[in-house]
């Protein structure tokens, strides 16, 4: 069984710009050869929950286990990566560039709080499929308040 890299954090916070993304998403749109360097494209997520778990399944068509890495901590998740492109046939030229190539990333951030011991994910058929169990939430205490 191969396993895919799955790093605890405390700091997501490392993310580009809004509007860096937006102008290099932009450019893309107009075919590969217009991408920056560096674009971030964002994979498609869907999200459902029980009781007790919370399950993420990430359409990552293309990507190879070995680009792909997933960083958690008890109240968010980053995926990250890099999918790499195919070259066009030698005098090829692109009429159409749709799929996007290049790193990704998702950060994700959890309503209720996530055990990080109990996490598990698996990659199958392009699709990252992470299950992650609720922590329940700390009982309530009422705090004595003291007169001066």
């Amino acid at each position: 069984m191969e396993y895919i890299k799955i790093r605890f954090s405390n700091d997501l916070d490392d993310v580009e710009s809004k509007l860096d993304k937006t102008i290099a998403g932009m450019f893309h749109s107009m075919g590969p050869s217009f991408s920056f360097s560096r674009t971030t494209w964002k994979p498609q997520l869907d999200i459902y929950e029980t009781m007790d778990k919370i399950f993420i399944v990430a359409d990552l068509a293309g990507v190879e286990r070995e680009n792909l890495e997933l960083e958690i901590n008890p109240r968010a998740m980053r995926i990250f990566g890099k999918r790499q492109a195919f070259p066009p046939e030698k005098n090829g030229r692109y009429r159409l560039a749709e799929i996007q190539y290049g790193p990704f990333e998702r950060i994700l951030y959890m309503r209720s709080p996530i055990n990080t011991e109990t996490v598990t994910a698996r990659y199958k058929n392009g699709f990252l499929h992470v299950e992650m169990e609720k922590m329940p939430y700390p009982a309530k205490q009422k705090v004595p308040i003291n007169m001066e």
